[in-house]
């Protein structure tokens, strides 16, 4: 009988509908936006380590490629000079010295290199050039660490500023001499 529930036609009809509603669900989720990745901050309040005038302020960024952006100031260095500069191993600033925070930040096991080289420690960072009244200002993209993710992340670390500028080739330090500040990398709560 025409227009019964078992007609051919009714069925291919039927078949029709539910292909084109599965489409259209198919369809429907993929205009839902993938979520978007976390930013994450950090900042790094550097303090003289004994007999130093070394201080500073650093506010640390990841975008959305997962590139962490390091922007801030350091005083009290020398004018017109150039200090080594590196993220090292420890939270710790305690000590006199600075020795606390243990060596250079190194999660792969590189050598000690320039920052833009293949080889090199994860924490080694641009050296730091004072201006004429003593004053570092530090604008930098690292792709060697992170934020608050996988074996690269730098929070809960240190940041130290050296007495000399580094050479990027002496291991394991590059001959940047004595600490004159530290810092702890600490996350920034999210705002809401």
């Amino acid at each position: 009988m025409p227009g019964s529930a078992s007609s051919p036609a009714l069925k291919s009809l039927r078949r029709l509908s539910c292909l084109g509603l599965a489409m259209v669900a198919v369809g429907c989720s993929s205009l839902v936006p993938a979520p978007k990745p976390v930013k994450i901050s950090a900042t790094a309040l550097l303090a003289p380590t004994q007999g130093s005038q070394v201080s500073g302020e650093l506010g640390l960024a990841s975008d959305a490629k997962g590139a962490v952006r390091i922007q801030g100031k350091i005083q009290g260095l020398r004018p017109n000079s150039e200090h080594g500069f590196h993220v090292h191993e420890k939270g710790d600033c305690s000590s006199a010295d600075a020795s606390s925070a243990g060596g250079h930040f190194n999660p792969t096991g590189q050598p000690h290199g320039h920052f833009d080289s293949s080889a090199h420690h994860a924490g080694d960072l641009p050296s730091l050039r004072a201006d004429t009244q003593g004053v570092a200002t530090l604008n930098y993209v690292s792709r060697s660490i992170s934020l608050g993710q996988g074996a690269s992340d730098v929070i809960g670390k240190s940041v130290i500023v050296h007495k000399n500028a580094d050479d990027y080739t002496t291991q394991p330090a590059g001959n940047a001499g004595p600490r004159l500040a530290c810092g702890v990398i600490t996350r920034t709560p999210a705002r809401n």
